[in-house]
Formats: C-alpha cells, structure tokens, sequence
C-alpha cells in the first residue's frame, strides 16, 4: 500500500498562482501514473492532470494553459503548478499514484483549494 502526503492547498486570489506536492512512499512495484483529482461538494472526482514515468502529460481541458504537472520520480513526488486560478477551480485537490501491475490507484487525503476575492 503507497501512502501519500499533500500538500500545498490554501487560499489565493483569482489570478493568483498555488503549487501543489504529493509525496509517495512505501511503493514495492515501482510508481507508473501520478494524477491529480478535484472535487466540489455534490460533484463527481474529476480528473485534472496525469503524468507517466516517462513524463507525458495529459491535463482536462478546463486547466490546459494554466496548470502544469511534474514529477520526481527519484523522490517519488508529483507536483501541480496552477497559475491563473480562478473561482471555479476551487475544490478539494487528490493525488492519486498507481503502482505498476495494479488496476488501481492510492489517494492522497486532499487538499483545499479556494480561489476567492
């Protein structure tokens, strides 16, 4: 089982810039997908940005411009670079990293994002 510690969250301005950390440990088959989730109370998960060993990227288009994701694969350790935030991206953000060879993932405990004046 991979534990994950966030970090990060907090309020900021529309127009303001976070950056989001979560750190994996206890992975004994090697960490394939590292991701980033958000949620609104009432609203399904939604998937905001995902990044490969290899770092290939894929981020929803609602973010696109805006967020960048990256990795430290020798710390085990994805980060959200999120610029120009505005109110509707505020939300709980989710790390969630998926071993090689499992069908699922493990979940950060999340962290809040508030974009607000």
């Amino acid at each position: 089982q991979v534990q994950l510690v966030e970090s990060g969250g907090g309020l900021v301005q529309p127009g303001g810039s976070l950056r989001l950390s979560c750190a994996a440990s206890g992975s004994k088959l090697g960490i394939d997908v590292m991701s980033w989730y958000r949620q609104v109370l009432g609203k399904q998960r939604e998937l905001v940005a995902s990044i490969t060993r290899a770092s290939r990227t894929s981020y929803a288009d609602s973010v696109k411009g805006r967020f960048t994701i990256s990795r430290d694969n020798a710390n085990n350790t994805v980060y959200l670079q999120m610029n120009s935030l505005k109110p509707e991206d505020t939300a709980v953000y989710y790390c969630n990293v998926k071993e090689y060879l499992r069908a699922y993932g493990s979940w950060g405990q999340g962290t809040q994002v508030t974009v607000s004046s």
